[in-house]
């Protein structure tokens, strides 16, 4: 196995998708806002390239994935690949200058949790990362900020949405979200 920070290990996945994030924030010429597309398409790439964005949409629906057809799954984690992937850049677009220290690794088979901590001079917010290991390769499935786990809230909002509405709703809401992520930049 790799040393600690190595890209063999969950740690070393997460620091090295953490450092490339990093490299683009800090870029002072993809601050122009003329670039800002340019900008939210790396940012994008970068963690389209760790987050298992297909795990992801299952773990949100849950028992519910089961009784949707390969289409709707299918059409499914690409409105919600673009809702989280606007929802991320979002947030770290609005990055001034603080750093992540990476706390403790737990690793139990394929899966793994590395906790990281942000940190500014007014803040310190616990992040942790859980990832599964598919194809030699550890890729994030679920993110908890400050102890909330991000599929847990996503799964419990869009159940209420299709228990008291329909599938078809749903999608229409990811839908307008990705539409509005999009066409702001």
């Amino acid at each position: 196995m790799a040393g600690a920070w190595g890209g063999g290990t969950p740690t070393g996945a997460v620091k090295e998708t953490v450092d490339q994030v990093f490299v683009v924030l800090r870029d002072q010429a993809l601050k122009d806002p003329a670039r800002e597309t340019e900008r939210r398409e790396k940012l994008e790439k970068i963690i389209g390239q760790r987050f298992d964005y297909a795990e992801m949409a299952k773990r949100t629906l849950a028992s519910q994935w089961k009784g949707l057809s390969p289409e709707q799954q299918q059409e499914f984690v690409i409105l919600f690949q673009q809702f989280l992937a606007n929802s991320y850049v979002g947030n770290v677009d609005g990055y001034s200058g603080e750093e992540v220290e990476y706390l403790k690794e737990r690793e139990k088979g394929e899966f793994a949790e590395v906790q990281t901590k942000v940190v500014s001079p007014k803040v310190q917010i616990p992040l942790d990362y859980r990832l599964l290991q598919k194809n030699g390769e550890w890729r994030v499935y679920d993110v908890v900020i400050d102890g909330v786990s991000l599929m847990k809230n996503y799964r419990g909002q869009f159940s209420r949405i299709i228990n008291s509405s329909s599938f078809e709703a749903l999608l229409e809401k990811l839908r307008s979200k990705a539409d509005l992520g999009t066409s702001s930049s």
